[in-house]
């Protein structure tokens, strides 16, 4: 058994041959790149691409094969170099039941699931070659398929304002929309943490991801998860979802939430921070856009959670983009030092990176990993910010 780190959460900007997957992505954000990128300067062990049931996508990926690029996984996955790439798909529903969009996240071990997963989406959607359709099913009905086909079913970014479970798609309870047997996990997003949403007694069950939902080669690994596992391989990752055989989520990385972009409420007029719920904003606006934090508080009243299960420690983290005094210069000289960003934050000692970028920039490098960097909250899609003193 051994430690691997995962991002099951990452996008495909566009095809080799340019044509848009996420349109929001990044032109970059290509498969080779994304490989590339997460195995020689992130240092990953297992990747999930979210937008696999793209057709060119798949057929990038059985060339690949072909060219002996990828190797199959015979616990599902494909191998490249050190790296592991699990299959997914994220999905938005919109059904009868639900109060607003939501996004799901489904992951399958073959290409062959894959395949068969796209084949049956065409049928209930208007574009299966973009990213983050509306798919045109009964909830139930969708998470029936996904098991069907031997795959996993993750609902993403789930207190997120806009196009997530708790932020628009229910009013009070997971169940108004889902199966609750039929969910393998809560991805948390970028404005939450475990200490926020352990306190929901109704997610006790499911254990917490915490993926970069990159729209960059620079936003992988942005947030993260160590996994405990024989290897990276979908049928490990499984098992670690449901906790079997010693197989778990050893500890979330992830930004401390006031660095996402909603953990505050906001005035959509004028952006200004925390307005009454019950009354206008200075500027006049009536509407503010509800934050992850008072989103969960309302949830916790819903649900007090008298025992709360243990879980892994949550690790706030800066990423290296946002440290004051890390320029692309410095930061290329660390990744020559220590190989990749993994290397850079878990295993590089203070003395090591003082040496490189001087102690005042060490010492910031060091608070972001111990989670010590003092933050001004964020909210209605601006990110927060580290101040600096």
């Amino acid at each position: 058994m051994k430690t691997f780190f995962a991002d099951l959460h990452i996008h495909i900007g566009r095809t080799s041959s340019g044509k848009a997957v996420k349109i929001t992505g990044a032109k970059s954000l290509t498969l080779p790149n994304i490989l590339q990128s997460a195995n020689d300067r992130k240092g990953l062990d297992m990747i999930g691409i979210i937008d696999a049931h793209s057709p060119e996508i798949l057929s990038e990926l059985e060339e690949m094969l072909k060219a002996g690029e990828l190797s199959e996984v015979q616990g599902g996955g494909l191998k490249y170099q050190d790296l592991v790439l699990i299959l997914g798909s994220e999905i938005e529903i919109y059904d009868e039941n639900c109060k607003g969009p939501i996004h799901i996240l489904a992951y399958f071990p073959h290409l062959a699931e894959m395949r068969e997963f796209s084949l049956w989406m065409q049928n209930h959607l208007k574009n299966i070659r973009l990213s983050s359709q509306r798919i045109y099913v009964n909830a139930v009905i969708l998470q029936q398929k996904v098991k069907e086909l031997g795959g996993l079913f993750i609902p993403a970014h789930v207190f997120t304002p806009f196009k997530s479970l708790f932020g628009k798609g229910v009013e009070v309870s997971l169940q108004e929309v889902f199966d609750p047997d039929l969910i393998d996990g809560i991805e948390l997003g970028l404005s939450s943490d475990t200490y926020m949403a352990g306190g929901i007694k109704e997610l006790n069950p499911y254990v917490f991801l915490t993926n970069s939902d990159a729209h960059s080669l620079g936003k992988i690994a942005r947030e993260y998860q160590s996994v405990y596992l024989m290897e990276p391989s979908f049928a490990e990752l499984k098992k670690a979802l449901s906790e079997e055989e010693d197989r778990r989520i050893q500890a979330n990385y992830g930004l401390n939430p006031l660095l996402g972009k909603y953990y505050d409420s906001v005035c959509p007029k004028c952006l200004q921070k925390k307005p009454a719920d019950d009354g206008a904003c200075s500027c006049g606006s009536q509407k503010f856009i509800k934050g992850v934090s008072k989103r969960i508080e309302e949830l916790k009243s819903y649900f007090p959670n008298d025992h709360q299960r243990k879980r892994p420690p949550y690790i706030h983290q800066v990423p290296l983009e946002f440290i004051p005094g890390l320029g692309p210069k410095s930061l290329e000289k660390l990744l020559k030092a220590f190989k990749t960003e993994m290397g850079i934050i878990h295993h590089a000692r203070f003395e090591e990176l003082s040496v490189i970028v001087g102690e005042k920039t060490a010492n910031y490098i060091d608070l972001a990993r111990k989670g010590q960097l003092d933050i001004e909250a964020g909210g209605g899609g601006r990110y927060g910010k580290v101040r600096i003193t």
